[in-house]
């Protein structure tokens, strides 16, 4: 009997603020695929989009990744935006575990094989202050090897203070960041796309290139690529974006203008594996690097790691932990970090299995991000 998809399953699961949101397609023989969608916020809204395209799959070849995309995407009414290419995410993911088990090996063997060993990572450390922000990643480098971090630039109260004097706190800060974590520590910096004036935009860059960091994140909102093109042909720093772009043709028109030096594309919501693949593809011909963005789980972490392996204009991971509670309880065995780098496993698929016992107890809870306002009520650009 040929091998066909049955079913898919999703799991809301809260972990902190947020939930996350994993995929399991399943087949009708003993063989079966885990993936991870992004949890946009209406995260009912994404499951429900993956039940929804699961009737379109019963009865399909699951190994047919392919043109199950382009089923998925071109049959959907208005292809595109965060909930449908997060399921679409979701689901690809699981097919390139499922074609991994049913072929006995890793997803990067499938995709062409591995052009590095190891995959170099990087987290946010938090921190209210900047020597809050250098103790916590001084704390972290000595206890997981971490080669790199990143944080945001910008003053706590940007929002209420004049742009003469955050950028002279950002100067303080960023002075203090470098002094405390020394020359061999990369350090990204990601504003969170709260500059709204290409003009500001330049001036942060300026601000902060005696510091060499690795890149800045986001100078501005991702939607007018022409204005991100100016800041970048200005700036004396990387500019990097992408977290909010979906499918190769939203890259393709930021690259077109040569927007970016790095580009960010979230693997669980830009179209999976499948299109981050073709997505790097472009990017590596216009000479530009990928970091991928990464603030999801430890399954989306896995797939990232997969990617990673067989591109090469691979830059760096974004990274959370995944071996301490609670998300070291998501999966069965999460992927080995040594010295700030992610160690591939050699199993099938992804290498990794979900914990469905621990979702039982961490159901799911709504939530949103909040919009930064000003003191007096507007929208908080600067």
């Amino acid at each position: 009997m040929a091998l066909e998809i049955v079913g898919i399953d999703t799991y809301l699961v809260q972990v902190g603020r947020r939930n996350l949101c994993f995929v399991k397609v399943r087949t009708n023989e003993d063989v079966y695929g885990i993936g991870e969608a992004y949890s946009v916020g209406p995260d009912l809204a994404t499951a429900a989009t993956i039940d929804d395209f699961a009737g379109w799959l019963v009865g399909m070849d699951p190994l047919d990744i392919e043109g199950i995309w382009q089923k998925l995407y071109i049959g959907s009414r208005f292809p595109g935006g965060s909930v449908v290419n997060s399921a679409i995410s979701g689901i690809d993911h699981a097919l390139w575990d499922l074609k991994g088990r049913v072929l006995n090996t890793p997803v990067y063997q499938l995709m062409g094989g591995k052009c590095r060993q190891r995959i170099q990572v990087y987290q946010n450390p938090g921190g209210r202050t900047p020597q809050e922000t250098a103790d916590n990643a001084l704390a972290l480098k000595e206890k997981y090897g971490f080669t790199a971090f990143k944080t945001n630039p910008l003053p706590p109260d940007v929002h209420e203070i004049a742009w003469p004097k955050a950028l002279r706190l950002i100067d303080e800060k960023m002075a203090l960041l470098r002094d405390a974590l020394g020359e061999e520590i990369e350090i990204g910096l990601d504003p969170h796309a709260k500059i709204l004036e290409p003009a500001k935009a330049i001036q942060l860059c300026e601000t902060v290139a005696p510091y060499v960091p690795m890149f800045v994140e986001e100078a501005l909102r991702p939607e007018h690529v022409e204005a991100m093109a100016e800041v970048r042909a200005k700036s004396p720093v990387p500019i990097a974006t992408g977290e909010m772009l979906y499918t190769k043709w939203e890259f393709r028109d930021l690259l077109r203008v040569r927007g970016a030096d790095i580009i960010q594309p979230d693997v669980c919501c830009c179209g999976g594996l499948t299109e981050l693949k073709k997505i790097s593809a472009l990017a590596e011909s216009e000479y530009v690097t990928v970091a991928p963005h990464n603030p999801m789980g430890p399954v989306a972490t896995a797939v990232n790691a997969q990617f990673a392996a067989t591109a090469p204009n691979f830059l760096i991971l974004e990274y959370h932990v995944d071996t301490e509670s609670p998300r070291r309880d998501l999966i069965e065995e999460p992927y080995e970090m040594v010295d700030g780098f992610l160690v591939l496993p050699d199993k099938p698929g992804l290498g990794i299995e979900l914990n469905e016992d621990y979702y039982e107890d961490h159901p799911y809870k709504p939530w949103k991000r909040g919009t930064p306002l000003k003191p007096d009520g507007a929208i908080a650009y600067i």
